[in-house]
């Protein structure tokens, strides 16, 4: 025998208690009298007694569809108040947005946004997961993501946060006053410089250059590796060696002198920071009123909000 659903007939069985009528119920229902009569006969089967006791001039409830309405009406009643939440929800964005970013993206993205942000929409609250390795936004259970838009996968909707980065090679001024400033990438190769290594790839990043429209690597030597950018701005400022990572990341550093710019000319433009999330995870109201948000913050901020 096949299974009944258990709400099979009651929506039926509630139209026809409220209205004393199978036609007026299948009015408000919008389908066949005989339609209600049939969900209702089935229901009746079901329960094993009558619920109506029905005349050609009336229909009434029998002591058992009494008893039934009686128990059904506040939780029909609790129903519609979780379907109007629901509906609530498309004008009152809540819940909780899950984010994954990386370490760049606070400074330069999340501790400017977020307050306000919460600020605007107290109803939702905020996960932020720091990692910078790659993460599979649905398996891993997250909203949407911030990461560099090279490392975006092409599926993804990606709403650019900031400007392309200019690549840069940085040390202190007490660590050129002792070794010299490289003259050339090449020269790299005779000093101190702290590596990346990728949290999720495991490798180590080559330093990349690009001169008379060529383009080349190198793997400079040195006795630090590291997993995050601001670890190698930190140990650059204290003069241990020389880091390989983008402008606006340094922005704090190189515009106080605690740091310097070097080979300069011969540096690559990479692609900035992006949101990136699947392309139906953007018609939830929490992620659309977030997309929103740093959009209007990203224009009025005097950078882009393409979306690629």
């Amino acid at each position: 025998m096949a299974r009944t659903d258990t709400f099979t007939g009651l929506s039926e069985f509630l139209a026809v208690a409220e209205l004393g009528s199978f036609r007026a119920a299948a009015a408000r229902l919008r389908v066949t009298p005989a339609a209600v009569s049939q969900a209702v006969r089935t229901l009746e089967t079901r329960v094993g007694m009558p619920l109506f006791l029905r005349t050609t001039r009336s229909v009434a409830a029998t002591e058992a569809g009494a008893r039934l309405l009686l128990r059904l009406r506040p939780a029909a009643a609790e129903i519609g108040e979780a379907l109007e939440d629901l509906n609530a929800l498309q004008n009152r964005p809540a819940g909780m947005l899950r984010l994954s970013v990386p370490r760049i993206a606070l400074d330069l993205v999340i501790w400017c946004a977020l307050p306000r942000f919460r600020r605007a929409y107290p109803a939702i609250r905020i996960e932020l997961d720091v990692n910078d390795a790659s993460v599979d936004l649905m398996e891993s259970g997250f909203d949407a993501g911030i990461r560099m838009g090279s490392y975006i996968e092409r599926d993804m909707v990606a709403v650019r946060l900031t400007r392309d980065f200019r690549c840069c090679v940085i040390g202190s001024p007490d660590y050129f006053a002792a070794h010299g400033e490289p003259r050339t990438p090449k020269d790299l190769l005779e000093h101190e410089c702290i590596s990346y290594r990728h949290p999720s790839a495991k490798t180590i990043y080559r330093w990349q250059f690009q001169e008379n429209g060529r383009e080349f690597s190198v793997d400079p030597e040195g006795s630090i590796v590291v997993n995050d950018h601001l670890s190698m701005i930190a140990l650059a400022k204290a003069g241990v060696g020389l880091a390989y990572t983008a402008d606006l990341v340094a922005a704090r550093e190189l515009s106080v002198g605690a740091v310097r710019s070097v080979l300069r000319r011969c540096l690559p433009t990479v692609e900035g920071l992006y949101l990136y999330f699947p392309s139906r995870s953007q018609t939830q109201p929490k992620l659309r009123a977030f997309i929103d948000f740093l959009m209007r913050t990203r224009s009025r901020d005097g950078v882009g909000s393409a979306t690629r």
